[in-house]
């Protein structure tokens, strides 16, 4: 569904596309998510899929013996679940190159209220890709305490309006 600003809207209503180009991005933007709250099914959903059954994930008793104190989410399911947050923008004219620096400072518990800041936090061109610029955005991944529980740097390749030459 097309609006009068040129941002179109999924059939739900619930992802934006907005094309935008290399040119177009500034630096020190940001957008923050919406919550959400992991669950225990979540954490045992994810063990599943992943195959990571350690016992910080599946086992209450061992860890009531350990510095975390109870269950914790799976680093992996934190990442996963941090970036899908903010994929309720799309820009035809970008793609992911990748992820660097990817840490998890603090432990998520189920129950536990997720959401995730981006900040577009550099512009740099791409030496191997005249028709493109390299955009990084710096998610950060945050409890309902503030605590930051993800960090990472989310690389995009964007198409430029022209080439440089």
């Amino acid at each position: 569904m097309a609006t009068k600003t040129g941002i179109h809207l999924n059939a739900e209503g619930n992802t934006l596309e907005i094309a935008q180009y290399f040119e177009e991005y500034e630096v020190g933007t940001q957008r923050q998510t919406f919550g959400r709250t992991i669950t225990e099914a979540d954490i045992v959903i994810h063990a599943g899929h992943s195959g990571d059954f350690f016992p910080h994930h599946m086992d209450a008793e061992f860890c009531a013996t350990q510095p975390f104190g109870a269950r914790i989410a799976h680093g992996t399911m934190t990442f996963a679940i941090g970036i899908g947050l903010t994929a309720t923008i799309i820009n035809p004219h970008a793609m992911t190159y990748g992820y660097e620096r990817l840490r998890f400072p603090k432990p998520v518990y189920a129950g536990d209220t997720i959401r995730t800041t981006v900040t577009i936090s550099a512009k740099t061109d791409d030496s191997k890709r005249p028709e493109f610029g390299k955009i990084t955005e710096t998610t950060e991944t945050k409890n309902q305490r503030g605590d930051t529980v993800m960090f990472c740097e989310h690389i995009l390749l964007v198409k430029r309006h022209k080439a440089l030459t």
